[in-house]
């Protein structure tokens, strides 16, 4: 009995409410780690709801706060994002990780019911990685342009993106143009001290020999 007592005291305060997560939350959380001071816990996607409410009222947690919610892309596994939600209890002053996996095509239940504040932050996790998220009020882009192609924060998205944005002086209006390296770019990696062929900046109003 002992041995129990001083086991259970040596547990850092992370690793105690850790256990006390997956112990009382009837399966929507199943595992938790601490590393690097932060205590990261997962359940699954589908009881994603259910986490949140327990996280938000468990009297031994109190997360009231949802201070942010993104996506992770990990392209080479099958459920490729991690939606990762940040939760911030005042009274406890403490905070936590929450994730759950999902692939490209199966949704995640909106956080909104339970924390209207999620709304943005999950349009902004669907514009950047396509993220769906079942239920929530206007599941629309929030950051790229109307008719965008793609999900820029993807790790399969090209670093130019499909296509390029500017203003025709002729036509009068912003035209959308596929993605071309100008020609007026020269990549012949020489720096000033290996002798450019060409004058750089300001050398021309140098008096020549």
């Amino acid at each position: 009995m002992t041995d129990v007592v001083a086991t259970e005291s040596a547990l850092s305060p992370l690793e105690t409410l850790g256990q006390t997560v997956v112990a009382n939350s009837a399966g929507a959380i199943t595992a938790y780690h601490v590393a690097f001071g932060e205590l990261t816990v997962l359940g699954p996607a589908n009881r994603v709801v259910q986490a949140l409410e327990f996280l938000r009222d468990h009297p031994e947690c109190r997360f009231h706060q949802l201070v942010d919610l993104t996506a992770v892309d990990y392209p080479e596994r099958e459920r490729r994002f991690d939606v990762v939600y940040h939760l911030l209890s005042m009274v406890k002053n403490v905070r936590i990780r929450l994730k759950v996996q999902t692939d490209e095509d199966t949704p995640v239940p909106s956080a909104t019911p339970v924390f209207p504040v999620a709304d943005w932050f999950e349009r902004e996790a669907f514009d950047m990685y396509g993220v769906f998220f079942e239920g929530h009020p206007d599941l629309r882009r929030i950051l790229t342009d109307y008719g965008f192609h793609g999900h820029p924060l993807r790790k399969d998205f090209p670093m130019t993106g499909y296509v390029e944005v500017r203003y025709d002086d002729e036509l009068k209006r912003v035209v959308y143009e596929p993605v071309k390296i100008t020609e007026f770019r020269a990549f012949d990696f020489l720096s000033p001290w290996e002798g450019a062929k060409y004058a750089l900046p300001g050398d021309e109003k140098a008096e020549k020999a």
